[in-house]
C-alpha cells in the first residue's frame, strides 16, 4: 500500500510538472517579442556612436553619442558625450548633454552638463552641475534618429572604434 501511494504521488507530480511546462510554453508563445536588451560590460570602452531601439545598460566606458529607448548608466560606469533616451537612469558618471523624457539621478550619480527633460528625479547625494530645462515635446528616440538624417545600420548598431581593456577589437564586422 505504501508503494502504491508513492507511485501515485510520483505520477501526480509528473502530471503537474507536465501541465506547468505546457502552460509556460503557451505563455511564451503568446507573449510579444521581447524588447532588445544590450550592455557594455565594465571591462569595455567604446569610442563612437551607439544607437539602439531597446534597452541599453552601460557598465563600462562610452565616449561619444548614446541613443536608445531605455538607458541605464550603472554605478562605476562613465559616459562622455550626448545621451538621448526616452527613459534614463544614472547611477554612474555622465559628462555631456542629456535629452530624455524621464530621468532619474540615483544617489551615486555625477552629472556635468545640461539636462533637457520632461520629468527629472534627483535623489539625495546625487551631484548635478549644469542647467536643467523642461521640454514641452516628447522625445521619441526612433524619430529623433531619423530627423537628424541618420539611420542606424540595424537595431543595436555600434559605429566607431571599440576597445576592450585597451586592445582594439572589431565590434561591427
Amino acid at each position: 500500500m505504501f508503494g502504491k501511494s508513492k507511485a501515485d504521488a510520483t505520477k501526480k507530480n509528473r502530471d503537474i510538472g507536465s501541465a506547468n511546462y505546457e502552460m509556460q510554453r503557451s505563455t511564451i508563445a503568446a507573449a510579444p517579442a521581447a524588447e532588445a536588451m544590450s550592455s557594455i560590460s565594465s571591462g569595455l570602452s567604446v569610442v563612437g556612436k551607439i544607437t539602439g531601439h531597446g534597452a541599453v545598460t552601460i557598465f563600462g566606458h562610452v565616449e561619444g553619442e548614446l541613443q536608445a529607448s531605455t538607458v541605464v548608466i550603472a554605478e562605476g560606469a562613465q559616459v562622455l558625450g550626448e545621451v538621448i533616451a526616452e527613459e534614463l537612469t544614472i547611477a554612474g558618471r555622465v559628462e555631456g548633454t542629456i535629452h530624455a523624457n524621464r530621468i532619474k539621478l540615483n544617489s551615486t550619480a555625477v552629472v556635468e552638463g545640461d539636462i533637457l527633460h520632461r520629468s527629472l528625479v534627483i535623489e539625495e547625494n546625487a551631484r548635478f552641475e549644469g542647467v536643467s530645462r523642461r521640454l514641452e515635446e516628447v522625445i521619441d528616440t526612433s524619430s529623433y534618429i531619423r530627423t537628424n538624417g541618420q539611420q542606424p545600420h540595424q537595431a543595436g548598431s555600434i559605429e566607431g572604434n571599440g576597445k576592450a581593456n585597451g586592445a582594439s577589437s572589431a565590434l561591427n564586422p
